[in-house]
């Protein structure tokens, strides 16, 4: 299958703010085919100067980067929508005042008031999420008229679904968004919500998940806060980093039921198989998982995948020091960023590496701070796209270092919708095939330098990115999906 001419993204959201903003109806949950209509899933609501410049002096977002006419515009031919019911501290947090709890969950997440008052009010998160589940549901296959022709979604649950579904592309003149349902967060499960989670209603509900008609291809242990499963790591900043308290189970490892989720999630004797996605995880519960895969299973057998990550330049845990500063010293060193170790393990399980377009993830301060501006487009673009370029060539050199090949494990895991700060002029997922001509120029510019040590690693600029934005997804999906 020739799968060149579209991008793939393994990361984004794109029912979060069309299912929120549905909640304004009755009934709520309902996604409709009218994309004037603020909770359809092909709502278009490109960025307008007041929304670009409040994104520049706040860092959040509110407009749309994911909707499907977004993506159509953007060339995106596979997609891994992640299903997100809300942690409730998100949004019921340090704010005592009522309106002013509402009004600032509501302008960090741009979900509207009635769903922020409905997440506010969970006592259960496992109903959400089968309810998101169905608003993918509703316009599975559902054609769209757009002027650049027919568009529409499908839910897969297979590569060969992929492979049949773009096969008829040609045929019947409709160009198909393939659509593979993840979830992030394990919370969702129903834990995280009490001091003591029940064990039987857990495992009841990953049984049901299990045997969906579309089961999740993977998904995150932890997110943002404690879920009695794993720990996660600090993953705020800014404004809601003032407002949500993360810091109960910060660090911590897997508890005893956590192993018994995550044993049964990768168990193909109970349901579908589903693979775990180690975003968010506190450095400790990785590690414990990685120790887990290492006594359990072949060499290989089962991938590490980070569907929406970024290297934090650090050599390990235990020695977070720079190897290689030159491109180290650019990156963001934080501890939800993945060590230096960690990107070798991935590579040598076969894995995946989304890289994540959000500017507070792949760039240190400084070098937010350092990074040039320009008032002409095509400028900001090239600055910009440097940021992401940065950490391609910290894995490729990581890696070169270790005699690996490094062009097989990096993709885009955007985390559009995800209420990311995105790289500057990359606003939504229509900005992709500007990102993919600037970074096939960073990516000639470095090749100049003949600093890559190992022939196997000189490939070509554009053979270079034509992986990175879908070429290695694709192969990875061959394989495991």
């Amino acid at each position: 299958m020739n799968t060149s001419h579209f991008y793939v993204d393994l990361h984004c959201h794109p029912a979060l703010k069309p299912f929120g903003k549905s909640f304004n109806h009755k009934p709520a949950g309902k996604n409709t085919a009218r994309r004037s209509s603020k909770h359809s899933i092909w709502h278009y609501d490109p960025p307008s100067v007041f929304d670009k410049l409040l994104n520049y002096l706040t860092g959040l977002t509110k407009f749309s980067q994911a909707n499907f006419t977004a993506m159509s515009y953007g060339g995106v031919g596979v997609v891994c929508v992640s299903l997100y019911p809300m942690e409730k501290w998100f949004v019921r947090n340090n704010v005592n005042n009522e309106l002013l709890l509402d009004l600032a969950a509501n302008f960090a997440t741009g979900l509207g008031k009635k769903r922020i008052d409905h997440i506010q009010g969970f006592c259960e998160y496992f109903k959400d999420l089968e309810a998101e589940y169905q608003f993918y549901k509703q316009l599975d296959g559902k054609v769209i008229k757009l002027k650049e022709g027919k568009f529409r979604y499908r839910i897969v649950n297979s590569y060969n679904e992929i492979e049949i579904i773009k096969a008829e592309e040609e045929q019947d003149g409709i160009v198909s968004i393939c659509v593979i349902i993840t979830i992030e967060g394990m919370h969702v499960l129903n834990t995280g919500l009490s001091s003591d989670p029940d064990r039987q209603e857990v495992l009841q509900n990953l049984k049901t998940l299990k045997n969906w008609e579309h089961p999740p291809f993977f998904v995150t242990m932890a997110h943002h806060f404690w879920n009695h499963l794993c720990g996660h790591e600090e993953s705020f900043s800014g404004l809601i980093k003032k407002q949500a308290d993360q810091s109960f189970g910060l660090g911590l490892g897997f508890t005893p039921l956590g192993q018994e989720v995550m044993k049964l999630l990768l168990d193909p004797e109970t349901g579908s198989s589903i693979l775990i996605d180690v975003k968010h995880m506190s450095v400790k519960a990785r590690y414990e998982y990685y120790t887990y895969l290492n006594s359990e299973y072949k060499h290989g057998e089962l991938p590490i995948i980070i569907s929406h990550g970024a290297a934090n330049g650090l050599k390990s845990p235990k020695e977070p020091v720079m190897q290689h500063p030159e491109t180290a010293q650019k990156l963001q060193a934080t501890s939800i960023n993945f060590y230096d170790e960690e990107l070798v393990m991935l590579a040598r399980s076969k894995g995946i590496l989304g890289l994540q377009l959000d500017e507070r993830r792949v760039a240190s301060e400084q070098t937010l701070k350092t990074t040039r501006h320009a008032t002409r487009r095509h400028k900001i673009m090239h600055y910009r796209s440097e940021l992401l370029w940065n950490q391609i060539q910290h894995i490729l050199e990581v890696l070169d270092a270790e005699g690996l090949f490094a062009w097989d494990c990096m993709a885009i895991g955007s985390d559009y919708d995800g209420i990311i700060d995105p790289l500057n002029a990359f606003w939504t997922a229509e900005e992709l095939p500007y990102l993919s001509d600037f970074l096939e120029r960073h990516a000639y510019n470095y090749l100049q330098q003949n600093r890559i040590k190992h022939d196997f690693n000189k490939l070509e600029a554009g053979a270079i990115v034509d992986r990175i934005m879908g070429l290695n997804a694709m192969a990875f999906l061959q394989k495991h999906f």
